[in-house]
């Protein structure tokens, strides 16, 4: 009788579980979320040229023994190319991403591609180094799908969050875990980052600057770093950190406001820019903020003027005399105090411009070597 009252009871419940079809892999809320958020978000390739000086083993040799060098040091250019992720915040093409990604610098050219393989030539157009974010922006004929910034995740710990982007070069990349702390402080390079989210969803190399969502593709924050050791050197596993999406929003707002002040680029400029800076382009100058650690070991006056780091021979710079090491106090009738400030006054010049720079060097307490207008005219 307890066999056949058992038999009678299963069968029921194995024919209805046959008859059930299978959940549809389609209508997951994560596949759903990854497909609201996926036509936004880009992958950025950057390509940045340094320069360095080297001299030949002679010279060394005999600026030991002689006190002289025979030659002038030769300047060498070396390539370096980086990878990281970003996402459209705007249908105008603004895109936000880390600001390790695209680190302001001469000669930068920063290519992005959108999710429909199309390739853009973006514009840097501002960043904050201890925030880590930035602002670059792509031209498009047409509106660009983005990530509403005002509608974003509540970020509450263990709810579900997914990261997307460029994981090692692999585009559309996709991982999952959980929004597993908030309010976490870390220092990478001597630079310290507080009140940020913790995940142990895989950020890895490429992810940097991506967006981080919830199941309803919401924003949780930026992508940004992934701690592998503890500063003690021990290894450690789920540990990846992102940006809030509320800072993000408000970062973005500032960064829009210091975009409406800047000139538009030249016509047919954004689609085609090749993104070396107009201060090496036309007048043959490296630049290099002068910031205050810098200035402290010149001895220079801080927070006034660029340093030029390096002069083109032959160059308008090199033909009226400016040598690396002297100070760029203003461009025109406009002071400059940073390199991003330089390029935005020279952005309008063009090839055969006339420039004026004040050149020189103020030290401090009182120490100042004069400072001169030269007049250049941009090659």
């Amino acid at each position: 009788m307890r066999l056949a009252a058992c038999l009678a009871v299963a069968l029921p419940a194995i024919a209805f579980a046959q008859n059930t079809p299978a959940p549809d892999p389609a209508s997951e809320p994560a596949v759903l979320a990854v497909a609201k958020v996926l036509p936004a978000v880009v992958n950025i390739n950057t390509e940045r040229i340094v320069r360095r000086q080297v001299r030949d083993p002679w010279d060394d040799f005999a600026a030991q023994f002689f006190g002289v060098y025979r030659n002038r040091p030769r300047e060498v250019r070396q390539t370096l190319q980086s990878l990281g992720s970003g996402f459209l915040v705007d249908p105008a093409g603004y895109i936000v991403t880390n600001e390790h990604v695209v680190a302001r610098a001469a000669d930068l050219k920063i290519e992005v591609i959108t999710n429909d393989t199309k390739t853009y030539k973006a514009r840097y157009i501002t960043g904050d180094p201890k925030k880590d974010l930035a602002l670059i922006k792509i031209d498009s004929d047409k509106p660009l799908p983005f990530i509403n910034l005002h509608d974003i995740s509540p970020n509450l710990l263990g709810q579900t969050v997914i990261v997307v982007g460029n994981a090692l070069g692999y585009g559309t990349s996709i991982s999952r875990g959980v929004l597993s702390g908030s309010k976490r402080e870390i220092t990478i390079e001597d630079v310290d980052y507080k009140d940020l989210l913790q995940t142990d969803a895989a950020i890895n190399p490429g992810n940097s600057g991506g967006p981080l969502i919830d199941l309803s593709g919401r924003l949780v924050g930026i992508s940004s770093a992934k701690m592998a050791f503890t500063p003690q050197g021990v290894p450690t596993q789920g540990l990846g950190f992102a940006i809030p999406a509320d800072v993000v929003r408000q970062s973005v707002e500032e960064f829009k406001k210091i975009a409406e002040k800047q000139p538009p680029p030249r016509p047919g400029s954004s689609a085609v820019e090749t993104g070396s800076s107009n201060a090496d382009r036309l007048l043959g100058l490296q630049l290099q903020d002068l910031t205050p650690d810098l200035a402290n070991a010149l001895g220079y006056i801080a927070g006034k003027g660029v340093l030029v780091s390096s002069v083109e021979p032959g160059s308008p710079a090199d033909q009226v005399g400016i040598e690396r090491g002297l100070v760029i106090y203003k461009i025109g009738k406009f002071a400059v105090n940073s390199v991003k400030e330089a390029e935005r006054v020279l952005a309008p010049a063009d090839t055969g411009s006339s420039v004026d720079l004040a050149v020189g060097i103020i030290g401090r307490g009182g120490r100042s070597r004069r400072v001169e207008t030269v007049n250049l005219q941009a090659r």
